[in-house]
């Protein structure tokens, strides 16, 4: 990837981080951004908007450092086991641990704290769905070998990039779990899905180089032929 569409490529995924961790905000925090406005206090508000924003900054730039660490560990994973097939069985069973983490020593579901437990396991269907889209979309768009890649980079490398706030055990950490995990997937599903194109470009920009430097060789060796 070139480097200017490298630049591209990150600051949409900045962008998106932002907005979708604002929204998430507004929604799960509805009453303390409604405290505010009551109150008068635009101020406050767009401040604490703001700061929301920021924090989606934030995920993005983790999200896509999850990203660029994953294609490394894909390349190393395919070269370890020799063929993409053992590679995505490993995936396959990875997967399958990461999930059953998650279930039963992340979320610590107990039937005495139904609301909780109801919020976690839509937490759970959440990551699966968006995964699963993605990863077809991504199979669909490219080659369909890529599901299981995809798939595991959208279940396993979000958890991954979502468990510094799923340790947590203090405060009102349930609202920032779920404030957290939409920057993280909506970045990551861009990423996943956005890539093929920006590299596409970035070969397209290098071949457009390449003639005209190709051109400008032709031109000097035609002036330094005439003279």
């Amino acid at each position: 990837m070139t480097i200017r569409n490298w630049f591209k490529f990150f600051f949409n995924a900045l962008w998106i981080g932002g907005f979708v961790t604002a929204v998430a905000g507004l929604i799960v925090r509805w009453e303390f951004f409604t405290n505010y406005l009551q109150a008068g206090e635009i101020g406050q508000f767009v401040g604490a908007l703001l700061w929301m924003v920021f924090l989606g900054f934030t995920m993005s730039v983790v999200a896509q450092m999850g990203f660029f660490a994953y294609l490394t560990v894909h390349q190393f994973g395919v070269n370890i086991f020799k063929t993409l097939t053992l590679w995505n069985w490993v995936q396959l069973l990875i997967i399958m641990v990461v999930l059953f983490d998650l279930i039963f020593f992340r979320f610590r579901l107990t039937s005495e704290d139904t609301e909780r437990s109801l919020l976690y396991l839509f937490l759970l269907a959440t990551l699966m769905i968006v995964s699963g889209i993605t990863a077809y979309l991504k199979a669909q768009w490219t080659k369909k070998h890529t599901l299981i890649s995809a798939l595991f980079f959208m279940i396993v490398i979000t958890t991954l990039e979502w468990l510094p706030a799923l340790m947590v055990r203090e405060g009102n950490i349930d609202t920032w779990v779920t404030i957290l995990l939409f920057p993280l997937l909506a970045v990551n599903a861009y990423q996943m899905l956005a890539l093929p194109k920006y590299n596409t470009m970035s070969d397209r920009d290098k071949e457009r180089l390449e003639e005209r430097r190709a051109a400008r060789r032709k031109r000097a060796k035609t002036a330094s032929s005439k003279s």
